[in-house]
């Protein structure tokens, strides 16, 4: 856990202070600064300051959660049916204040889940506690770290 921890909260802002707003990733419609802004977006999410409501039917909950908290990767171009196929408009003026953003919604995530057994509602996977909502922010982390060769 502390190590994705560590890399939620330095790895991944350090390899992102690499990036320039517009540079583009191996696959999908997104600039650098777009995935930036999305990380914050699913972080504020898992700290509950976007309310959601589950997607996925019930029938396919337990696979969908089964994938999640394994060690498979996300596939590249792996859609999300919540955003819009265009990229949303940027929040922020430029990549440091994006960082910045996400480095704060970070922090708010960690420090809302301080109440040992506390969920939060997931819209693909369900009810998740810390331990799976780092898991999967985690996993969402690399992935695009992987889509902008920064692992």
């Amino acid at each position: 856990m502390n190590e994705k921890i560590k890399y939620l909260t330095q790895t991944f802002i350090d390899q992102l202070q690499t990036l320039k707003s517009d540079d583009t990733g191996q696959w999908g419609v997104m600039k650098a600064q777009h995935m930036v802004e999305h990380m914050s977006y699913s972080v504020k999410v898992a700290h509950g300051a976007i309310p959601v409501t589950l997607v996925t039917p019930a029938a396919f909950l337990e696979k969908t959660r089964s994938f999640m908290l394994s060690d498979k990767p996300f596939k590249e171009n792996t859609k999300n049916t919540m955003l819009p196929d265009e990229p949303l408009p940027l929040m922020f003026d430029n990549m440091q204040q994006a960082i910045e953003d996400l480095q704060l919604q970070i922090q708010l995530f960690i420090n809302d889940f301080n109440v040992e057994g506390k969920t939060r509602l997931n819209p693909f996977f369900g009810e998740l506690n810390f331990v799976q909502w780092l898991h999967l922010l985690d996993k969402h982390a690399k992935h695009h770290a992987r889509q902008f060769n920064l692992l």
